[in-house]
């Protein structure tokens, strides 16, 4: 595992070290380096490998991954939001910044994520296939779904009614309202 994460982290490095010099680059490096365990880019190489398929063929697609988890932190943490000063025992992005710059180092990595897929060495339908998945968990009915309910219920008790219907996702809603569930 450790030899996955130095290899994330490594090419996650080559990527940014292609970014016109700014304090935003100096904000997406400083979160994306932060000391993450890499959950999400292992769980996908791992899946892969246990194809008996190269892993290091999806390397950029596993850190595209990274990449929008890192902004979902990076704006999780915002005042707007969670308003949170630490991460990983570390000052969050706004805190070591400020809030303007971790805005935008957020919205850099999101936007960044499409670029690695695009410029990766994939078919054009597997990079289709890969924004397509990546953007629909991490839109408005993935990710800032799960961010608007997180701050809807953060200082209120979800009763099972309002668990059941926050955690169905939207397209299982109508088999469930058909099977009065």
């Amino acid at each position: 595992m450790e030899k996955l994460i130095k290899e994330i982290n490594s090419r996650l490095l080559e990527i940014v070290d292609n970014y016109q010099d700014s304090v935003v680059k100096e904000a997406i490096k400083y979160s994306l380096m932060a000391g993450g365990k890499r959950i999400r880019p292992i769980m996908m190489l791992q899946v892969i490998n246990s194809y008996g398929i190269d892993y290091h063929d999806y390397l950029d697609a596993a850190c595209a991954i990274e990449m929008i988890h890192t902004y979902s932190l990076i704006h999780d943490d915002l005042p707007g939001m969670d308003n949170d000063d630490l991460r990983r025992g570390k000052p969050t992005c706004h805190r070591q910044f400020d809030e303007a710059t971790a805005i935008l180092a957020g919205d850099g990595l999101l936007n960044e994520a499409v670029n690695v897929i695009l410029k990766a060495c994939y078919s054009n339908d597997l990079k289709i296939s890969l924004l397509q998945i990546l953007y629909q968990a991490s839109g408005i009915n993935g990710m800032i779904l799960g961010q608007v309910l997180d701050m809807e219920f953060e200082n209120k008790k979800a009763n099972h009614q309002e668990l059941f219907w926050t955690c169905l996702p939207l397209e299982y809603w109508g088999t469930a309202i058909q099977l009065q569930i």
